[in-house]
Order: structure tokens, then C-alpha cells, then sequence
């Protein structure tokens, strides 16, 4: 089975596929900045998560079929993610092995979402988000399981602070990708950490209230943060640096380690 997973990894097509999928990444990621933005300035219009990101996307000349390529994308990038977790190509420890499985299943997820919108659905990250942490909370140990759901965003918000704050991001990197990509990319980490880390306090400020009004995603998150004193600037702020973000996944689509 390694074996197997190690050649489906190395394989050109993947290598490609995966290449575009970070590609894509930075399509969404940069449209999230410019809805989160527009939020910021007062705009209203589309949310400010992958789901508005690909709603955009979809609303442009040619939208299907830039649909139909990050679908693509997405789905080698997960299966390449797959292919990670077998065989261990890029750190063999057992950390790096869970992160691919978690990868690889949230490239998934985004495939499963840009397929969607490439064939005429489409539904929206936000209230998807709410009904199903409400289900949750219908059950016994549903507050526990929204809490421990808050407590790992909160984690991965975290990780995401300390990857941009320390440059550790190079790491996935083959090759040093010049100066303006390490800024951005620098700049990019550290807002995606903020808006995971308020995404991930109202996950427990739910629980806490056994009320699913404010875990909303991404984009209740980065609302609420625009309702916090001086929030227009922070969410300014916050919305330039995941546009960076989505400028980093361009230079990550080149000289990715795949």
C-alpha cells in the first residue's frame, strides 16, 4: 500500500493537480480579502468565506470552468494530502502524518464545495456552520463537543500566529520564494490566525451559551470583529492580510515540496 500511495504521490499528474489546487487556494483566499473588505467599508453583498469566495468566482466570465479547475485542484491536492499521511514523504514523524490527514480532508471539503457551485448549487458556509453546531447542541454532550470543536480552531489559530510569526511556513517549501512572497506570506498566517482565533472563541462562547446564533464561520467571525471597538480598521486589516494569504498560495503553488 505504500508503495502505491508513494506512486500515485510522485506522479506528474498529481504533482500538477496539487500545484493548481494551491492555485487555487490563493483565488479563493485573495476574493475572501476583497468580500472582507468590502464588509469592513460597510459593503454588504457576499460572505467573507470560501462559500462567498466561490459564489464570486462563479459569477464571473468564465466562472464555470475556473470552477471546474479548482475543483480539480482541490481534489489531487487531497489526494495527494492522502498520499502524505501513507507514506510519510515529508516527515516521517506522527504530527506531520495527522496534519496531512486533516489537510487532506479539509481539500475535500473544498472540492466537494467548488463541485458544487461548478454544477449550479451552492449553499452557504455560514448557515451551514450554524445548523450544524444547533445539532450538535440538540444532544447530550453536544456543548462538550461544540466546546472541544472552538478549543481546537482556537489550536489551529494558534499554529497558524506561530507559522507566520516564525517564518516556519519555508519549511514547506522546496526553494526560497523571494522577498515579497515570505512578506505576505509572513503577513498572510498571522491574519488567519486572528480570524481562526475569533472563529474558534465564539465556537465556545456557543457552547457556553448552548446557542448556535454566533458560530457562524468565518464570516460571522470576521463580522463580529468589525462590531468591536475600532473593529473597521482590524477587519481592514485583518481582510489585507488574508488577501496576502492568498498571494503566499501562488508562490506555494511553485515551489511547494510535492
Amino acid at each position: 500500500m505504500r508503495e502505491a500511495a508513494s506512486e500515485v504521490g510522485e506522479s506528474r499528474p498529481v504533482e500538477y493537480g496539487a500545484r493548481l489546487g494551491y492555485a487555487g487556494s490563493g483565488v479563493l483566499h485573495l476574493l475572501m480579502g476583497i468580500i472582507a473588505l468590502r464588509i469592513a467599508v460597510g459593503g454588504g453583498g457576499a460572505s467573507a468565506d470560501q462559500s462567498g469566495a466561490l459564489g464570486t468566482l462563479a459569477d464571473q466570465p468564465l466562472g464555470t470552468v475556473l470552477l471546474w479547475l479548482v475543483t480539480a485542484g482541490f481534489v489531487l491536492l487531497a489526494l495527494w494530502q492522502a498520499t502524505e499521511a501513507v507514506t510519510g514523504a515529508h516527515g516521517a514523524e506522527t504530527t506531520d502524518r495527522v496534519k496531512a490527514v486533516g489537510k487532506c480532508v479539509v481539500y475535500a471539503a473544498l472540492a466537494w464545495s467548488a463541485f458544487t457551485f461548478a454544477t449550479g448549487g451552492g449553499a452557504s458556509s455560514r448557515s451551514q456552520t450554524r445548523d450544524f453546531t444547533a445539532t450538535l447542541l440538540q444532544h447530550s454532550g453536544g456543548r462538550l463537543a461544540v466546546a472541544a470543536i472552538g478549543l481546537a480552531i482556537l489550536g489551529a489559530g494558534g499554529y497558524h500566529v506561530y507559522k507566520g510569526w516564525t517564518c516556519g511556513f519555508l519549511d514547506d517549501l522546496a526553494a526560497h520564494p523571494g522577498a515579497w512572497a515570505v512578506h505576505a506570506g509572513r503577513v498572510g498566517y498571522l491574519a488567519k490566525g486572528v480570524a481562526l482565533g475569533v472563529v474558534g472563541i465564539l465556537f465556545v462562547i456557543g457552547a457556553y451559551r448552548k446557542s448556535a446564533a454566533k458560530t457562524t464561520g468565518l464570516d460571522g467571525a470576521l463580522r463580529a470583529l468589525r462590531d468591536q471597538p475600532a473593529g473597521t480598521v482590524l477587519l481592514a486589516l485583518v481582510a489585507l492580510g488574508i488577501a496576502a494569504f492568498g498571494v503566499y498560495c501562488f508562490a506555494r503553488a511553485r515551489y511547494a515540496k510535492v
